[in-house]
């Protein structure tokens, strides 16, 4: 698999809340503009977050969706700062996770 390009990379899986990231959060975004220097920003803004450990261009209502690994409240409140602070959005809605029944990296093979 390797020789065939299908690993991508390999990571070591790491227990969020041993690491005091007890909280995941998905963020809902809706773009303040569809273009692409828009998508472009948006895409360094988050790529240059390290909460950020995913980002979705999503079909539907909303535009994208990211999910996130934050110590607590105040630690979503301090990523959302630093989110507003380097793109606008037109709109910003979060998600917490309260119970985490499964959560893999595996594909069905």
């Amino acid at each position: 698999m390797q020789d065939d390009g299908l690993i991508q990379k390999r990571v070591a899986l790491l227990d969020a809340k041993a690491l005091g990231l007890s909280l995941t959060v998905f963020i809902q975004i809706r773009a303040e503009k569809h273009t692409p220097d828009w998508s472009a920003a948006f895409a360094r803004a988050t790529r240059a977050i390290p909460e950020i450990s995913g980002v979705y261009r999503m079909s539907g209502d909303l535009d994208y969706l990211i999910r996130a690994h934050v110590e607590d409240m105040a630690g979503y409140d301090r990523l959302y700062q630093k989110m507003i602070s380097k793109i606008s959005m037109a709109d910003v809605s979060a998600s917490f996770v309260m119970e985490d029944i499964k959560n893999t990296t595996e594909l069905p093979l």
